[in-house]
């Protein structure tokens, strides 16, 4: 997921899709590319890179990634300190204080990068890059009261909010099933629902400005409106002069462009009503048909380009009742359709406040998302919960279900297979047997302290295993070896690498007689649990402590008793496998 030809396309992929105008952004792609580069950073190199090997490790990595995700953040909406409350809300699953100032100081050497890039290309030298600064949607010119009569509308907005992103999640996650289905078929399915997708969103684009007349523009302009250069408020497209089509001013930018025009305040009777529902109508159409095919695309700018045309929308009905500016209502719209579909709430109202650069907003719109939040989560999860699930990655939720408290992991570990275990000094034929015909990450490791008995030595880990037998190294006889000689024979990083494998080694009959002493290679106080825990306190011990692997241990202890009763991994503790392992627990889910 984080490789060198993911990054590749990825870059190629996001700049050739948001400069053809579909309806998708280039957030979720500059997340991506963030995580990207902070694996491969993590992964070192050769020659004066050897050094970056330090980080070859699964805590590292996992933090380096969680700094190149809240970098993407940054990056794409100029926002370094909701980049690390992204981080902080959606991206990592064990957070601690050490990771808190590393993201902050990525996001901080991304914004003061950023910054300098956009002093450089000042007065057009870097086409459209670099326009509004640091400060993407500025709206810091409206002085905004609130009275008690605001709170109504602004309750609407909240709760209207709701109710479209969850209806928005519930139709995506049904076209995103539609397109698994597809994409199954092959590359060419792939790239003919792409083709078909640039096809209607090309057609859509230009054709429907023809539905809306023209408007006039207004007198202080003079004769003709401004258009600000390839950007602006106004597009003529087929009107005479001193007239403007306010559809096409929409659906002719860019979806930055688009996004300005649309907060763009004191312009109260710029945009028809006509217009923006169309407009709006179309993104929602474009945006649940465009998200799914094979192209890198992200959620954040096509759903507020849907909220805040509702917003706008929402204060021209109720003109008689709204006080506050529509641009402003717009921005209201745009955050509450965004945490109705993503229910995010923290995260997201300090990006907004960084995008709009108005901090008097700070009250409503934190008020807006969390009515928003609250009525989405009545009727279905957030949209990366249903992405989630439906790629079948296994991202645990921070709460366990009710009913996870009525099953215990001695149960659920009977369901699996009988865990892959190994002694302490092992056959290489049984290790390397055990590394070809399995996928594990990591193996129990038993000890026999005397005939008859049998104990858990402890955790033993893919890598490590592939480093002894590319070693090769082996014993004649069955024997435990000294520490400090693997200490000299192994460094750290040759241990954290994961990509060698053992298929490509020819062993001979001989070496594969012989045996390896894991003992010094094992880690001999994993975390361990007793068979009768509830799978609900596993999950909050799983996903507190960040474990790759739990060790579930008997009750009782005796000569004739396995030392061990299984291990769950990540996926062992999602709720969708759960449920296909034990149906019956489905009806308590439903009672629950």
């Amino acid at each position: 997921m984080f490789g060198a030809p993911q990054l590749i396309v990825k870059i190629i992929g996001s700049i050739g899709a948001v400069s053809s105008g579909l309806d998708l952004g280039k957030e979720g792609p500059l997340v991506h590319i963030g995580a990207c580069l902070a694996n491969l950073l993590s992964q070192g190199g050769s020659g004066r890179w050897r050094w970056l090997r330090y980080f070859n490790n699964d805590r590292d990595r996992r933090d380096l990634i969680t700094c190149g995700a809240s970098s993407g953040v940054c990056a794409a909406f100029r926002a370094p300190v909701g980049g690390v409350l992204f981080a902080l809300e959606e991206v990592a699953t064990w957070w601690r204080s050490a990771l808190l100032w590393r993201t902050f100081f990525s996001t901080a050497t991304v914004v003061v990068v950023l910054r300098g890039f956009i002093e450089v290309c000042r007065n057009g030298r870097c086409g459209l890059f670099g326009e509004g600064g640091l400060i993407l949607f500025d709206v810091s010119d409206v002085t905004v009261r609130y009275q008690l009569g605001d709170l109504l509308p602004v309750t609407l907005v909240g709760v209207l909010g709701g109710v479209l992103g969850s209806l928005y999640n519930h139709l995506l996650h049904r076209v995103l099933r539609l397109y698994n289905l597809i994409n199954e078929k092959g590359r060419m399915a792939k790239l003919a629902l792409a083709l078909a997708v640039c096809a209607l969103t090309s057609v859509m684009l230009y054709v429907l400005p023809f539905a809306v007349p023209c408007t006039p523009c207004d007198p202080a302009f003079g004769d003709a409106c401004p258009t600000m250069g390839k950007s602006g408020n106004f597009k003529r497209f087929n009107c005479p002069d001193g007239h403007y089509n306010d559809l096409a001013s929409l659906l002719h930018a860019t979806n930055v462009d688009a996004t300005r025009n649309i907060f763009s305040t004191g312009t109260a009777g710029e945009f028809r009503l006509d217009s923006l529902l169309i407009f709006f109508a179309v993104y929602c159409v474009l945006g649940l048909f465009t998200f799914g095919i094979a192209v890198p695309s992200g959620l954040f700018l096509p759903i507020i380009l849907m909220g805040s045309a509702y917003g706008r929308i929402l204060a021209l009905v109720l003109a008689r009742l709204v006080r506050i500016d529509h641009g402003l209502y717009a921005v209201l719209g745009a955050a509450a359709l965004m945490s109705g579909s993503m229910r995010m709430t923290v995260s997201l109202c300090v990006i907004f406040l960084e995008l709009t650069n108005n901090l008097l907003l700070l009250p409503i719109t934190m008020f807006v998302l969390l009515i928003a939040k609250t009525v989405g989560d009545a009727f279905n999860p957030s949209i990366y919960e249903i992405i989630l699930d439906l790629k079948g990655l296994p991202f645990l939720e921070a709460k366990p279900e009710p009913w996870m408290k009525d099953l215990t992991v001695g149960e659920l570990a009977a369901a699996k297979p009988r865990a892959v275990t190994l002694q302490v000094v092992e056959r290489v034929s049984t290790v390397v047997e055990v590394l070809r015909f399995t996928r594990h990450n990591g193996f129990p490791v038993l000890d026999r302290p005397r005939p008859g008995v049998s104990e858990l030595h402890g955790l033993v880990l893919r890598s490590h295993l592939v480093a002894v037998i590319r070693k090769r190294w082996f014993l004649p006889e069955r024997r435990r070896t000294e520490e400090w000689e693997a200490r000299e024979r192994f460094t750290s990083a040759e241990l954290a690498d994961k990509a060698g494998t053992v298929d490509d080694l020819q062993l001979s009959l001989e070496e594969m007689e012989m045996y390896v002493d894991l003992h010094p290679f094992t880690n001999t106080t994993p975390y361990t649990v007793v068979e009768t825990m509830s799978v609900a306190k596993a999950v909050v011990l799983f996903r507190t402590v960040a474990l790759r692997h739990m060790l579930i241990m008997p009750k009782y202890q005796g000569p004739e008793i396995s030392s061990i009763v299984g291990i769950l991994t990540r996926q062992d503790l999602r709720a969708h496998n759960i449920l296909g392992a034990f149906p019956h627990l489905a009806n308590k889910r439903k009672a629950h």
